[in-house]
């Protein structure tokens, strides 16, 4: 159900802290752990960087055909940093610009990865949840490392994954996902309208031979282009 508070997701650079943690809090329970989609024929992927010295952030979005993920469009964003650097509420710090970037998106795609926590988060409403529920479309947050949840480091081999757990309830809020053999896993959580092992199902399907699943890798390539652009 929509929730009075959405408003201030999208104009989620203008809260303080201590009101951010407080939508979290109230906004994780609009986190939908089901499918809302038939099928999947576009993925999309984004990233983002910081322009410190102008304190502003920069935002790439890519979308792909799927399962072929052949790039059909690319689009890029600038907002200024209002929000301060604060684990665990980076998505008020970011989000603005992702939200901005996915607005100009014309082909808007079926599933959105971002590079960040969804569920996998002490509020259960790391920032693919935020854009997620904020937008109210299919996300899913692929995270380098963790940031939150307890788990059993997943066999060598590409394919092998393991529950992320939650250390306060036992939920089970993520996954540990081998995307290459022999490497470090990444971390799949739901962001919204997406179950789990969908999102585990993705996260392999986008893979091409790297440990980062090619949506958010050629965002974080597109955003390293377009950081060195700006500084020039």
């Amino acid at each position: 159900m929509r929730n009075s508070r959405l408003s201030d997701l999208l104009k989620s650079d203008k809260v303080d802290p201590k009101e951010a943690v407080s939508i979290q809090k109230e906004l994780r329970e609009n986190v939908i752990t089901n499918n809302g989609f038939t099928q999947v024929e576009t993925v999309g992927g984004a990233d983002l960087a910081i322009l410190k010295s102008e304190n502003r952030l920069v935002c790439g979005m890519i979308v792909f055909s799927f399962p072929d993920l052949r790039i059909m469009e690319r689009n890029w964003e600038v907002v200024d940093e209002t929000f301060p650097y604060i684990p665990t509420l980076l998505a008020f710090r970011e989000a603005p610009a992702l939200i901005r970037t996915y607005a100009k998106v014309i082909k808007k795609p079926d599933i959105l990865i971002i590079d960040g926590q969804g569920m996998a988060h002490p509020r259960k409403f790391g920032i693919a949840c935020h854009v997620g529920v904020a937008l109210d479309i299919p996300v899913i947050g692929i995270a380098k490392k963790r940031l939150y949840g307890e788990y059993k480091e997943p066999a060598s081999e590409r394919g092998s994954w393991s529950p992320l757990i939650a250390p306060s309830d036992k939920e089970i809020i993520g996954a540990v996902v081998r995307t290459k053999n022999n490497v470090k896993p990444v971390f799949v959580s739901i962001g919204h309208k997406i179950d789990l092992e969908t999102a585990v199902k993705l996260a392999l399907g986008c893979d091409r031979g790297y440990r980062i699943p090619e949506p958010t890798r050629q965002a974080d390539i597109f955003v390293s282009e377009l950081k060195r652009n700006l500084k020039n």
